[in-house]
């Protein structure tokens, strides 16, 4: 261990990196930097390892060959072990999942990256723990995986020592949370302003937009009122003025909106006044109050609830968090 290391009293943490063919490379090189780059501005922090089943090259999904270190069977025990996704996760090798499963109980620290968490499933590691995933695949993985409680919407899911982050970039968030948690909030941000990330975002963050947590709906009527949601978040949006404008009873239109979207009129509207909420604190200067009334919450309070139940922080936390006024 370095003397900048013993000067904090911290241990050496050894991370090791899980590669195979198919891997997104992001998922890998995102944590890695962040990792890389606390070790940097604190030597003897951390001690990074790859490995392949065989260590040999792999080739990510998008055509780039990573070399790792070794092979996984003569790597070290980690304390903190890490299984990125990527399209080689939907037939891995068998091995693979049975060195995940010996190995991966023995680390201090259990992580996985966007579809990464679809492996320590497989090994049996998320049984009866809370997990993410990309939010397309979220579906999937709880059907596949009954006994894994599958949460879809936030950038990251921490159950104890096991901690599951949503697709690619949420990495890169998860593993600021460890450094920050490993070192101190000022070496995170360090870390985030050195990658040109602008402050880690908090793992219940929504991981998508309410466009795409929703499907389009196929009629017409119906797409052309989640148009008029989405362009009109503080107008009148109950049941009965959306069903008036779709040209449908409101119990007919509530049925139809939620069969053809996957979510009720009441929630996809929360979720576009929320979602509009957040880019007005992130991108104007607008007070509270005039953001809630434009957003549609018609209270300060009103949105506050609806920020500290989605995103459990305040709309002024928020603010402080992700405006770039506040960075300094």
């Amino acid at each position: 261990m370095t003397r900048a290391a013993k000067n904090r009293g911290m241990p050496q943490r050894t991370l090791l990196f899980v590669l195979f063919d198919g891997v997104q490379s992001l998922d890998v090189t995102g944590p890695l930097e962040v990792f890389a780059g606390a070790e940097n501005h604190t030597p003897g922090t951390y001690r990074i390892h790859t490995a392949s089943l065989d260590g040999g090259p792999v080739r990510t999904s998008s055509g780039l060959t990573l070399v790792p270190d070794e092979a996984l069977p003569a790597a070290p025990d980690p304390h903190t072990l890490l299984v990125p996704g990527g399209q080689g996760t939907r037939a891995p090798d068998p091995r693979l999942i049975e060195w995940l499963r010996a190995h991966g109980p023995r680390a201090r620290r259990l992580l996985s990256v966007c579809t990464g968490a679809a492996l320590l499933a497989a090994a049996g590691l998320l049984d009866g723990r809370r997990a993410t995933t990309h939010w397309a695949y979220c579906d999937k993985l709880a059907r596949d995986h009954p006994a894994v409680t599958v949460e879809p919407e936030p950038i990251y899911v921490r159950d104890g020592d096991v901690a599951t982050s949503a697709g690619v970039t949420s990495g890169i968030d998860l593993a600021l949370a460890l450094v920050e948690e490993d070192l101190d909030r000022d070496v995170a941000l360090d870390v985030a302003r050195h990658l040109v990330v602008f402050l880690r975002r908090p793992g219940n963050q929504a991981q998508f937009s309410a466009q795409l947590a929703a499907q389009t709906a196929q009629r017409a009527p119906l797409r052309e009122v989640q148009r008029w949601i989405a362009e009109h978040p503080a107008g009148d949006l109950t049941v009965e003025s959306l069903a008036d404008r779709a040209r449908l009873s409101p119990r007919h239109f509530a049925r139809a909106f939620r069969e053809e979207t996957g979510v009720t009129p009441g929630r996809y509207v929360d979720r576009v006044r929320l979602e509009h909420a957040r880019r007005l604190l992130e991108d104007t200067a607008d007070g509270i109050e005039e953001v809630s009334r434009a957003s549609g919450y018609g209270t300060p309070e009103a949105m506050r609830r609806a920020f500290l139940r989605a995103l459990g922080a305040a709309p002024a936390e928020y603010r402080r968090r992700f405006h770039p006024a506040s960075a300094h």
